[in-house]
Order: C-alpha cells, then structure tokens, then sequence
C-alpha cells in the first residue's frame, strides 16, 4: 500500500513586519524631501530613488534572514560576534548613540509633522495635538502582544499609502517624463538632494527594527525555510510599497509646482492636492501626512528600544521593562520637544553625524556576518547577495563619509 505524500506547506504571502520598514521610512521627513525633490527637478532623480529602495532591500533581507536563522535580533548578534573586540566596542557605543539617543531627536520631527498635519485642518494647535500624538504613540506600545501593535501599523501604512498614491495618479502624471526619470542623470546643484533621497531611505536603525520583529512574528514557525521564504517576500513588498508611496509624493510635487514654474516653501506641503482637489486636498494630503508621522512615532522608539537592549545584553522583547522603558523616553523626549516648539539642534546633528558614521560600519559588519556558515549554515550569503552588498556597502560608505564632511562644513 502506497504512502501518501504529506501535503506541502503552503507559503504565506502578504504584509507583515516588512511594513515596519516603510512605517518606519515613509515618515515627515521622507515626505518633505520627496516633496522639495519632485519641485525642484520633476522627475529627474527618480533613478536615486530606485537604488535605494533596492539597497533597502538587500540589507533588510540580510538582517531578516540571520534574525531568523539565529532568533537573535541584529543588535545581539552583532554584541556576540563581535565579543571581546575593539571594533564590536566601537559599534555597540555608535548603536546607543546613533539610534537609542538619535530616534529621541528625530522623534520630535515625526510627532510635529503629524501635529502639523492636524492642525491644518482643525481649530487646535500643533503643541495640543503634539501632547495627544505622544500619548496615542506610547499608549500603542503598550499594547500586550507584538501582533496586535503590528496589525495597528498596517492599517496606519495602508491608509498612507492609499491616501499618496491615489492622489499621485489623480494628478495624472507625465508618464513618459516619469519613465526617464529612472536613467541616471545628475541636474546641475542636484547631488545634496540625491544623497537626502538615498539617506532618508537606507537608514541604520530599519536593520535592528524589522529583524527583532521579524524574530517575533515568525517564532512559531516550525519551517525555517518557509520562514525565510515568507520574510523575504514580505520584505520586497514592503519596501516595494515604501518605494512607490515616496515615488507618488514626488509625483505629486513634480506635478503641482515643477511643471507649473511655482517655488516651493516646506509650509506648503499639504497644498500639493489643492489643485485638482480644491479645498478637500489639504484634509487628504493631512491625511496621509498625519499617518506617516504617527507610524514613525511608534516605530522609532521601538527600533531605539530594540538596538539598545540587544547592544547591551538586556531582553528585547516588547514586555521588558527595560525595553520599554527605553521606548517611552524616546517619546517623552520627541513630545516636549514638539509640545514646546523647540528643535534639539545639537541633538539631531550629532545623531546625523553618528548615523553617518553607523550605517557603512553595520552594513560591512552585516555582510561579514552573512559569509559566516558555521553562523548561518545554508542560509549564509551566495555570490550574488555578496555582490549586491558591496555594491551597498561601496555607497553607503561614500553616503557616511560625505554627511560627515558636509556636518563639519
């Protein structure tokens, strides 16, 4: 009597701690420099864009994968690697300081561009909804299980990215235009935007976020290779999504004011839908705005509490009282800043100064880690990840040394 085959386990398709990484990226800040982007060049630096969602990509792939692999998160792998040597010293102080004390700083940003999203559209000042942002941020990182917090951020991506794209195409865009902006070219005085586009993009702090969460979602997933499997599909089409909301604000931007000769101010951002929605394109575009700033005021101070605990050896999970205690002083801090009206300038350049200096040191850390069989076993790098890394690492490196060069002026 024949054997039946026991039935292949089906693969999971869909969304999952993947859409942490656009949460995380598609923020105030990403939404501001798209914007100044699309009016300052139309469509021209589209290519930019384009590296570096692939860029993302292949490190999110590479922090998944091990994070998986190992059930370690990135910042406790690295800590044990690196035990005992100067230069795992040197990256676990840059991890506190880049991430743990720069999320406090940019954290300010992401409450204040909500704030000032609803505040366009109501009666109530920025300081009123700044204080009601930081309390609805830390009230949601204290929800009892990860998944519950993760289902709470997808639906927060989704309405953004729904609210960006589908004003992107309402603008009926120059397609042809909007094609070629994929083929390198370099505008006269375009080099500073083309770094912001590419910085605000691939950034340090995504590689402990998803990985930790990545860890948690897939704990109960007796099939590694279907894991791995599932994270990387959800990681290309997350950051895929990130990709393409960015894409539609620059759009957006390229549309409103590039074609039409007019400057662009920053306090003009939430106009950008006026001219073919009238008076309802700012409630839309506050929309969007106020879900980029929401999801990123809960996704930076859960990427600071992760890279902090796993650096120094404390449990990273979401129910650690040092885990969250860590969280809730980078939103306390971002909420008095934003409250007050104040921009911890000092604060905010050093961490863009450390984050310069972190992202090429984790990246080439990162790479060596994924050639490391007796680590990883199969799952370790082929020749063609390896390829790609140092292609990143090559730019990332020259991204680092160049945001360095232009803070010391």
């Amino acid at each position: 009597m024949s054997k039946t085959a026991a039935p292949k386990p089906k693969r999971k398709w869909g969304f999952g701690p993947g859409l942490l990484v656009a949460a995380a990226f598609v923020g105030p800040g990403t939404i501001a420099t798209a914007s100044a982007s699309g009016a300052g060049y139309g469509y021209a630096l589209l290519w930019a864009l384009l590296f570096s969602v692939v860029a993302t990509m292949a490190l999110q792939e590479m922090s998944v994968r091990q994070a998986i692999v190992t059930g370690k998160g990135l910042a406790t792998t690295l800590r044990e690697a690196l035990a005992g040597r100067w230069l795992g010293r040197g990256a676990i102080v840059l991890v506190i300081a880049a991430i743990g004390l720069g999320n406090a700083a940019y954290e300010s940003g992401n409450i204040a561009g909500a704030a000032l999203a609803l505040e366009s559209i109501s009666a109530i000042n920025t300081s009123t909804w700044a204080l009601l942002i930081g309390a609805a941020s830390a009230a949601l990182l204290f929800l009892p299980a990860y998944r519950q917090l993760e289902r709470v951020l997808i639906a927060l991506v989704l309405l953004m990215s729904a609210v960006f794209v589908a004003s992107a195409l309402l603008l009926s865009p120059d397609w042809s235009s909007l094609v070629q902006g994929f083929r390198p070219q370099l505008p006269e005085a375009s080099l500073t935007m083309v770094i912001a586009l590419i910085g605000t993009t691939v950034v340090p702090y995504n590689l402990f976020l998803q990985a930790n969460a990545a860890r948690e979602h897939w704990a109960d997933e007796p099939d590694r290779a279907m894991a791995l499997s599932s994270a990387r599909i959800d990681t290309v089409l997350s950051v895929s999504l990130g990709g393409l909301v960015t894409l539609a604000i620059v759009s957006a931007a390229a549309m409103t004011f590039f074609a039409q000769g007019l400057a662009f101010a920053p306090e003009q951002i939430t106009t950008q839908l006026e001219p073919v929605l009238g008076p309802a394109g700012r409630y839309v575009f506050a929309a969007g705005l106020c879900a980029a700033g929401l999801t990123s005021a809960i996704t930076a101070p859960l990427a600071a509490a992760y890279a902090v605990c796993g650096a120094l050896g404390l449990p990273d999970t979401l129910r650690g009282t040092a885990f969250r205690l860590i969280a809730l002083s980078v939103v306390l801090t971002g909420t008095v800043f934003a409250a007050t009206g104040a921009r911890p300038l000092s604060l905010i350049l050093f961490a863009q100064a450390a984050n310069g200096l972190l992202l090429p040191i984790i990246a080439i850390i990162l790479l060596w880690l994924m050639n490391r069989r007796e680590l990883l076993g199969e799952a370790a790098n082929s020749w063609r990840s390896n390829l790609l890394g140092v292609v990143v690492v090559g730019v990332t490196v020259g991204l680092g040394a160049n945001k360095l060069l232009g803070l010391l002026g």
